[in-house]
């Protein structure tokens, strides 16, 4: 996968869980449903933020500590 694309699903997945834990909050009772969605993607959040972030990492030069 690009790293482009998981960082847009990084994103999409942030505003997704933020969105439903604004719902859990709202609502009265609180249902259920909203804080699982906000739990998977806060989940897949982090996932395609690491995939995002550790395709960024130069792996074709060495950087040393000194440089």
């Amino acid at each position: 996968m690009k790293g482009s694309l998981s960082g847009l699903l990084a994103i999409i997945s942030l505003i997704i869980a933020a969105v439903a834990f604004v719902m859990y909050t709202r609502s009265n009772p609180p249902q259920t449903i909203y804080i699982a969605l906000t739990i998977i993607f806060a989940v897949l959040l982090i996932v395609f933020g690491g995939m995002f972030l550790s395709g960024r990492v130069n792996k074709t030069e060495e950087i040393h500590i000194t440089e």
